[in-house]
């Protein structure tokens, strides 16, 4: 099963059309069909007996690989991968922790370690350094910016922070709560940046220098329990500060043991290998990667720079992919600017596709078939041509693009649904359900309920509700607030995730909505923004989408950043010059754009009040760096409002000139 794919039947686990168990209790509650004792209410821990912490499951993988490859990296865009193995990179870590215990850091009341850099063998020198001395990690998001950065620092009361160069370890120091004495630097740092730190009173250490330190006290390991803290991870809501997720390492290693016994035969081993490029200051990545370790696999990290993503991926040539739909509707994109200008190749690839799709209708996965040597060859080579597994998480994936995905890169695509709070995954698609738009049962670790949300008008009695998760993946709580914990947690244990959800027919799960992101129009009906902009993303035309509504209104309107390459290349056919900002303002491309969506609305069933009666085409996109985006790449609504008051008002007077 590992390695390269290149013609494979899935052997499917469980009935596709009853994927989930409803429990017999007063309420609907769903769980796994993948572990026994799910039906008796009770959740999976672990999956191997003597693996019930991070630091087991490293050493477990240490054994399972034989002292295999570990940490992979390049130094260069054309240079090989290189290796740490398992047996040096533990003795690595041990150093480093030995060398932060020496720093005045104490296991016994699990002192705090920030983590300030983007993915790279340091990142998991530190990580299993903290788990080798019951240290819990705090990692910041690169993202995130200066004042979040201080806030956590500060109310986390880190002493020691980890950076990784000379541009993040000024990002620190710009904002350095007291409480900070030392910055241990992965790589160089300017004379400037040591000048400021000495006059903050910061002390500058090389990681290097941490590791020999170490070697030389050599303190004894002090392995955590289950049950302690593994890390505080911090999560950037709409408003307001970031919240600390306190996760123990029985939460983690109940999730990846979870994930694991669902994909059965399918899951990573130490025969795999995985890119890693998504942030490991978000659970879904840290999970993946520590999943991989658990069972002796091998992980390389990205150079740093996206453009440069497809050579890391021919260099390394994965077996595993953990990904995000923004990589998959990329590639979508790609391909469909290749096909606009020939009917002769959008005739031969919709061949393609619907050979590949009946592929997957009977269960079978291939590389080999001439549909792959003449149309999708190219895309399976991008990404190194030896992917046999791909998990996709973060954020809904349209499964048109889904679809495509599967039948492209002939590899098996998983997708899931989860919450930092849940230690990332709280379902998961079944291996052969070639269907789209849910993202299947519950996995082993917790149950499902969906609870009544009358002011939307979704009642857990229609199979739809507010999500609510319980099990050994759900949190403990927000890092020094009790009354944030106390909102999203209740008196039973259940966390309340506010996303809306509706079970399928077949026991899986769909998520619909967002609690919290709707409202009411003038004359009384509600509006879900998030399931407009959904059905408007589907537009070619469309980059990103923020609809827009207010309760003295009696229509919506929206603001719409364009795909830029699709744009441009429809307005050189039609003899168009301009840069974005120019055609963003022409009439004729507005009017494009606007029809377009309206159609795709029609095309969903929008009711009439729910189509936008006019849009703002804005070129620039919103990002985490505007403000305008989470570090999640969730809208932030609140500031989108504000953003552009001025455009939306005048939206709505123009439309209200053009109704009189």
């Amino acid at each position: 099963m590992n390695g390269c794919i290149f013609q494979e039947s899935i052997r499917v686990p469980i009935d596709i059309n009853e994927q989930s168990t409803l429990l017999k209790t007063s309420e609907p509650i769903r769980v796994s069909k993948f572990y026994t004792e799910s039906k008796h209410g009770k959740f999976i821990s672990y999956i191997y007996e003597d693996t019930k912490t991070l630091y087991d499951a490293f050493r477990n993988g240490a054994k399972e690989s034989n002292n295999g490859r570990c940490l992979g990296w390049r130094n260069g865009p054309n240079e090989p991968y290189q290796w740490l193995h398992y047996n040096e990179t533990l003795l690595r870590a041990n150093n480093f922790g030995s060398g932060l215990i020496s720093l005045g850091l104490s296991p016994l009341n699990h002192s705090f370690v920030g983590i300030h850099s983007r993915n790279c063998i340091e990142w998991i020198l530190t990580e299993q350094a903290c788990y080798s001395y019951s240290l819990v990690l705090v990692p910041l998001n690169d993202m995130l910016g200066i004042e979040a950065g201080a806030f956590i620092i500060s109310q986390a009361e880190i002493n020691i922070m980890v950076c990784e160069d000379d541009t993040k370890c000024n990002a620190i120091l710009e904002k350095a709560p007291r409480c900070l004495q030392k910055i241990i630097v992965i790589r160089e740092t300017t004379n400037i940046t040591k000048r400021k730190a000495k006059r903050k009173g910061i002390e500058l250490i090389k990681f290097s220098d941490v590791e020999q330190l170490g070697t030389r006290e050599n303190y004894s390991e002090v392995p955590p329990k289950p049950n302690d803290l593994c890390t505080v991870c911090y999560t950037l809501g709409t408003t307001g500060n970031p919240k600390g997720v306190m996760l123990t390492h029985k939460n983690i290693i109940s999730s990846i043991s979870a994930v694991l016994l669902q994909l059965g035969e399918y899951k990573p081993s130490s025969k795999d290998t995985m890119l890693s490029f998504l942030p490991l200051a978000h659970m879904l990545e840290r999970c993946s990667v520590n999943g991989m370790f658990m069972v002796g696999g091998s992980v390389g990290f990205y150079g740093g720079n996206m453009k440069q993503l497809s050579e890391d991926m021919k260099a390394l040539k994965p077996t595993i992919l953990i990904t995000v739909p923004r990589f998959l509707n990329r590639m979508f994109n790609e391909v469909r600017l290749q096909l606009n200008n020939s009917l002769l190749k959008r005739t031969i690839y919709n061949l393609a596709l619907r050979a590949k799709e009946n592929d997957l209708k009977k269960c079978i996965i291939r590389k080999n078939s001439l549909w792959d040597w003449l149309i999708f060859k190219k895309i399976q080579k991008n990404i190194g041509n030896n992917l046999r597994l791909m998990l996709v998480g973060s954020a809904p994936l349209a499964g048109n693009i889904l679809t495509f995905a599967r039948c492209a890169l002939g590899c098996l695509i998983v997708e899931g649904y989860g919450q930092t709070e849940c230690s990332s995954p709280i379902t998961l698609t079944v291996q052969g359900d070639t269907s789209t738009d849910h993202v299947g049962p519950p996995i082993a670790s917790c149950c499902i309920k969906l609870v009544d949300v009358p002011e939307m008008e979704y009642f857990s009695i229609n199979n739809q509700g507010e999500i609510c998760v319980k099990g050994v993946n759900v949190f403990i709580g927000y890092f020094k607030d009790p009354e944030k914990t106390a909102e999203t947690i209740d008196a039973l244990g259940w966390h309340h995730t506010g996303d809306i959800g509706m079970w399928l027919n077949n026991g899986t799960l769909k998520i619909i909505d967002r609690k919290k992101h709707s409202f009411k129009l003038s004359q009384g009906e509600y509006i879900l923004p998030e399931k407009i902009e959904n059905t408007y993303l589907k537009s070619q035309y469309v980059h990103q989408i923020f609809v827009h509504g207010e309760s003295l209104k009696s229509f919506i309107v929206a603001i719409v950043v364009p795909n830029v390459d699709v744009l441009k290349t429809w307005a050189a056919t039609n003899n168009i010059n301009g840069t974005l900002s120019v055609l963003c303002s022409r009439v004729e491309i507005k009017k494009l754009i606007l029809d377009d969506i309206l159609l795709q609305g029609s095309n969903d069933k929008l009711k009439p009040f729910e189509q936008v009666k006019d849009i703002y085409l804005h070129p620039d996109p919103f990002s985490v760096q505007n403000g305008l985006l989470t570090t999640a790449h969730k809208m932030k609504r609140l500031q989108l409002r504000a953003y552009f008051k001025p455009q939306l008002e005048d939206l709505y007077q123009q439309s209200k000139k053009e109704s009189h």
